[in-house]
């Protein structure tokens, strides 16, 4: 990787050979953090005692000269580095966040200033395309051949909303066959670009959705829940969380426990097993159950039929149904092995 990065700096080298006056270097330099620190328009203006909107003109003089200079060949150094972008561009899907093109490209976690470096040479480069940072978009750099800044975002934007009408998070397969793409790695190469998109275990959402995007304990244990589809013990789940693909994992057992006992989507099943009430589990105590299922019934119900409705809901041990099925209080024998409400 040494050789990307030699490529790149010579490109970076090469480029400001054409800007001739030490001002209008130290203006991109500055503004573009090709020092290792961006700059504002208003702390270069401060520096250089001009105003923030001479330095702006400045700044888009220079790059209009380097895009002439770029298209006519002047820049001998950026060939090379324009084809190292290309090539990793084309095998990460035709575009990608700035920092993931770096790090590929370095096969390192990267510097800002490595990072600024690229951004650098696509923002002039007739090959490239720059996509700025902005609430929406993370900054990003495309094939020009393939689309500009803007119908790479008019991508993002139809991708965000296909999602959103479609109101629950959608595998790449799914949105290959609502949207028209080459190959589905061209759509999460785009769909990365979004700050308002989240992808987790291959499904694709809004960034708001917990189920692809977890931020607190209790959302971590309803998608590993979820992903399972079946109950699970709490130490398992703790387990799990730490053994996944989250941010934040360093979780412990007890804090998964406390966090189950509290929310009202997670229902106690047996002895520290979990499920979910979205499949049909009904909080309370086996009593609970089985008054609940009589209630349901038009008629009365055997001991053995209680007990295989009840244990259809709860992982427990029969003698505990049948323990509780004793509570005269609550039931009521009508016959030899019949049961109803007292």
């Amino acid at each position: 990787m040494e050789q990307n990065a030699e490529i790149l700096k010579n490109a970076i080298k090469g480029s400001l050979k054409i800007i001739e006056q030490d001002r209008e270097k130290e203006i991109i330099s500055r503004r573009f953090g090709l020092n290792g620190r961006k700059e504002t328009l208003e702390q270069i203006g401060e520096m250089l005692s001009i105003t923030r909107e001479r330095v702006r003109q400045l700044e888009k003089a220079i790059l209009i000269r380097l895009q002439i200079a770029a298209e006519e060949g002047e820049i001998p150094e950026l060939a090379p580095a324009e084809k190292l972008l290309v090539r990793n561009l084309t095998e990460m899907g035709r575009v990608a966040r700035l920092s993931d093109l770096a790090n590929k490209v370095y096969g390192e976690k990267v510097t800002v200033r490595e990072q600024t470096g690229i951004n650098f040479i696509a923002t002039f480069s007739k090959s490239l395309t720059v996509i700025d940072d902005n609430d929406k978009y993370y900054a990003a750099v495309g094939i020009a051949e393939y689309g500009n800044s803007l119908e790479i975002r008019n991508k993002v934007d139809a991708i965000v909303k296909t999602i959103r009408e479609n109101k629950k998070p959608m595998t790449l397969d799914e949105l290959d066959e609502k949207l028209d793409y080459e190959h589905p790695d061209h759509i999460r190469a785009v769909a990365s670009i979004s700050k308002l998109l989240a992808q987790l275990n291959g499904m694709w959402g809004l960034a708001k959705w917990p189920s692809v995007n977890p931020k607190n304990i209790r959302d971590k244990i309803f998608v590993i829940l979820e992903a399972k589809k079946q109950p699970m013990h709490f130490s398992e789940i703790a387990k799990e969380i730490k053994e996944s693909n989250f941010k934040r994992k360093n979780v412990t057992v007890q804090a998964i426990h406390n966090e189950l006992i509290k929310d009202a989507r997670f229902v106690l099943i047996g002895r520290g097993i979990y499920a979910l009430s979205s499949w049909g589990y009904k909080k309370g105590t086996i009593s609970d159950i089985i008054k609940l299922i009589l209630e349901n019934s038009v008629e009365p119900l055997t001991r053995e039929e209680i007990v295989k409705r009840v244990l259809k809901t709860r992982k427990v041990k029969e003698t505990t149904i049948l323990l509780n099925l004793q509570n005269k209080k609550l039931f009521k024998k009508v016959d030899k092995n019949l049961y109803t409400l007292a």
